[in-house]
């Protein structure tokens, strides 16, 4: 797909797309839950997708109605699929799905796709083990066979600078076990805010956590879920696309449907665009950018990788050297997003310089190309901003993107052309 280059100056408004991850967890939470809910504004992504197919195997009626999802709770009674589930390449699906089997009345195998087989799910498996769960894998990777059967609950340890989702995985099915759960964190977790958003999403279905300043979590047993009428709100991160390409063609825009009070991390996008010299404006449901001359930045993002892609693209147009830092899990994303990204940079005649755990980026003369997505749909989005602004901009696979914003093309000419 060739991108159209657009010029400086220009005023654009577009609507957030509903958040994928607050979908999946209402999804699973609704799932557990007593009685019925119904998740408004939701999101049809293949993420979202995978779990709402993967959900109706472990026997949880779904519907798609006109005032959005009706999910008919289990009470956190679930029945074995009769047949391997496989998600793709689903990364949360598959890890909350992995705790999700340990309620259900048989032995469950979860399996991906040839990517999905390459990411480490071992963390997760040892405190489910150390929860009383038996499970087995392939030396740590999918696929992987569940049997909860003794899913007592008490006490887990569990690593926490691979993947939050392997704790948020945890906490959802903690209402359900025999016996309270407390989980401890192995060190400083990253992706951080994803647990806010996980124990938000708990608390609204009314569960009870608490959180000793992440450290910890312990939940009780005996507060189910009970139904909720629940919004799907704003998505931040599929958002910061749109914030990019006011910030490199110096435009402005407002994205409607953001809550810059949202528990989502990426949200935090806002102030490293501030520090890079845009002007940043909010209210109570809607965001402004306004491009300006950039900066270049030196900034930790382990709280926001998802964010990475569209930064490295932004600091193409930034006066010096951009330092992206402490982001090593990126490498067990869609791809290895560090490698990927300093390829087609590269490629594209930056000066980068490839760290275990972020970059260097310095702009040069940007010349046009091909851009490989490697099937990841963030690499596609963030490459689509810079067609914008360089003639010649090809993305490779531009499908991809159906990952989590199926409609990001319908919507990216809309609002651009």
């Amino acid at each position: 797909m060739k991108i159209k280059t657009v010029g400086n100056g220009n005023s654009w408004t577009v609507q957030a797309p509903p958040s994928k991850s607050y979908m999946n967890r209402a999804l699973i939470i609704s799932a557990l839950s007593e009685g019925v809910s119904i998740l408004r504004n939701p999101i049809f992504c293949d993420d979202t997708n995978f779990m709402i197919r993967a959900l109706k195997d472990f026997g949880v009626k779904i519907s798609i109605e006109a005032d959005g999802v009706r999910v008919v709770g289990t009470g956190g009674k679930l029945k074995a699929p009769e047949k391997p589930v496989c998600v793709g390449n689903a990364g949360t699906a598959f890890r909350f799905l992995v705790s999700l089997s340990v309620l259900c009345d048989g032995k469950v195998i979860l399996d991906g796709d040839e990517r999905m087989r390459q990411r480490p799910i071992e963390d997760l498996l040892n405190a489910l083990k150390s929860l009383g769960v038996q499970v087995e894998s392939t030396n740590g990777f999918p696929p992987v066979t569940i049997d909860g059967r003794g899913f007592r609950g008490g006490k887990a340890t569990i690593k926490s600078d691979v993947s939050s989702q392997f704790i948020s995985s945890l906490m959802m099915i903690a209402p359900y076990a025999n016996e309270p759960i407390e989980i401890t964190l192995a060190g400083k977790p990253t992706s951080l805010p994803y647990l806010d958003i996980t124990i938000d999403v708990m608390k609204r279905f009314g569960g009870k956590i608490k959180n000793n300043k992440y450290a910890s979590f312990e939940i009780q047993n005996k507060a189910k879920y009970k139904s909720t009428d629940y919004f799907i709100e704003g998505d931040a991160s599929n958002a910061s696309y749109f914030m990019a390409a006011a910030a490199i063609t110096k435009s402005e825009i407002r994205i409607n449907g953001l809550n810059p009070d949202t528990s989502q991390g990426d949200i935090k996008f806002l102030s490293v665009l501030e520090e890079m010299g845009c002007t940043i404006f909010t209210e109570d449901d809607y965001v402004e950018v306004i491009g300006a001359d950039l900066k270049a930045i030196d900034v930790n993002m382990n709280e926001i990788p998802d964010v990475v892609q569209t930064l490295a693209v932004i600091s193409l147009f930034a006066n010096g050297k951009s330092y992206i830092r402490n982001v090593a899990n990126l490498r067990v994303k869609e791809c290895d997003r560090l490698s990927a990204l300093a390829a087609e940079l590269i490629k594209l005649g930056a000066n980068v310089t490839e760290m275990k755990d972020g970059l260097v980026i310095e702009s040069r003369q940007i010349k046009s190309a091909l851009i490989n997505t490697y099937n990841d749909h963030r690499m596609a989005m963030s490459f689509s901003i810079l067609g914008l602004k360089v003639p010649g901009i090809e993305i490779e696979n531009p499908e991809c993107v159906n990952k989590s914003f199926p409609d990001y093309w319908k919507v990216f000419k809309k609002t651009f052309y």
